[in-house]
């Protein structure tokens, strides 16, 4: 079983791999630096906090933490459709995650 610790840190990794290939995608070797609070370090600290939040709710909702971990095993197709039946049914729970992730999209659309 995976520890609420692991998940968290792949979880921050992936989002910060992302934000950087964001941030360097197709960027040209001369391109002009990043709008203010564009950065990689901004990112990272987008995440960890999302992260943070995200632990915070999972904690705090033992039904919704019990689904997510349940879901680790499964292949990613079986994942994928478990989590939309189950943010389908229980459209409060889908809100709240909107809302811990909404940095991250804020970001995205602030800085490309």
């Amino acid at each position: 079983m995976v520890s609420h610790k692991t998940f968290a840190q792949r979880v921050l990794l992936a989002g910060v791999a992302a934000g950087a290939v964001l941030l360097g995608a197709g960027a040209p070797a001369t391109a002009q630096p990043p709008p203010p609070n564009c950065t990689a370090a901004d990112l990272a600290g987008i995440m960890s906090g999302i992260t943070a939040a995200t632990s915070a709710y999972l904690f705090t909702h033992p039904p919704v933490n019990e689904f997510f971990t349940s879901l680790k095993d499964l292949p990613q197709e079986e994942k994928r459709d478990a989590l939309r039946d189950y943010v389908d049914a229980n459209p409060q729970v889908k809100a709240d995650l909107q809302g811990i992730r909404q940095p991250a999209v804020d970001f995205r659309n602030r800085c490309g």
